[in-house]
């Protein structure tokens, strides 16, 4: 079977036309680099990722965030990555405040504190399912984002130490997806873990967290993905994939996130309708 994405309008979607008749599947890889998933592509390493993003290609954007908790913010404020050529543009979603120059005709807007928060006042349920550790749940911190949704599920085989993430991440989506009544409207947001450090465990005999190693991780969420995608094709999706953020292996010296530096700020992006 096919999973190819039906209709996509790369950067041209609007999100008002989308309104009850769609569900929301926002997933963050988080702190994936955008050269590792172009390169992943490449080297035919993430098959289904192929074959369900527009011309099946992930675009170059700029995160508003260089770590997980600020990118997220400001995510869930409507200011996803931004394309890398200049000029103004419109974004999908937004919530209401004076002097906005990227609100527009496309734009969903919200009079709302969060756009999961705008979902849910039009009847949307939303739904989490966690990965790092700011949305395990297990500190005040912890709790802040994941707080936003209905309902939110964290378990430690969702997490950064657990080399099967994607698959215990995306088989607890499947069996929701199953759960949950089909007439009923979801904001589903899945934050992936697998390419969040440590991520050498994905390559034998690695020792230490490399592109290589972060390419290989995307490799097993893919799979992931496509064991997953009979339960998604259940249901009609606007898409937006996205990397909250980067990370640095050494690249002009310098290690991690939270940093100012093009592999920490250049994420891979998408948005399409998928079914």
């Amino acid at each position: 079977m096919s999973f190819k994405s039906s209709i996509w309008r790369n950067n041209l979607l609007n999100a008002n036309d989308h309104i009850g008749t769609r569900d929301i599947l926002f997933i963050t890889f988080d702190t994936l680099r955008y050269d590792v998933a172009k390169a992943a592509m490449a080297a035919g390493q993430t098959p289904f990722l192929n074959s369900l993003l527009p011309n099946g290609k992930w675009e170059a954007r700029h995160t508003p965030g260089s770590f997980t908790y600020a990118a997220h913010h400001a995510f869930f404020a409507g200011f996803l990555p931004t394309p890398e050529n200049g000029g103004h543009h419109e974004r999908l979603f937004a919530l209401d405040f004076p002097g906005s120059e990227t609100t527009g005709a496309r734009t969903l807007t919200f009079d709302k504190p969060n756009i999961i928060s705008g979902y849910k006042a039009l009847g949307y349920h939303a739904l989490c399912i966690g990965g790092v550790g700011f949305f395990n749940k297990l500190t005040p911190l912890g709790r802040v984002l994941p707080n936003l949704f209905d309902e939110s599920q964290w378990q430690p085989e969702f997490g950064v130490t657990d080399k099967n993430s994607p698959t215990h991440q995306l088989d607890y989506i499947a069996k929701r997806l199953d759960e949950i009544d089909s007439a009923q409207r979801l904001f589903l947001f899945l934050n992936l873990s697998a390419m969040h450090q440590p991520n050498c465990y994905y390559v034998n005999g690695a020792e230490h967290d490399t592109a290589a190693t972060q390419g290989a991780a995307l490799a097993a969420v893919d799979r992931a993905l496509e064991a997953a995608a009979p339960a998604f094709q259940k249901r009609k999706w606007l898409c937006v994939f996205t990397s909250d953020h980067g990370t640095a292996y050494g690249d002009a010296g310098y290690e991690g996130h939270r940093l100012a530096h093009e592999s920490v700020w250049r994420v891979p992006y998408a948005e399409f309708l998928w079914n």
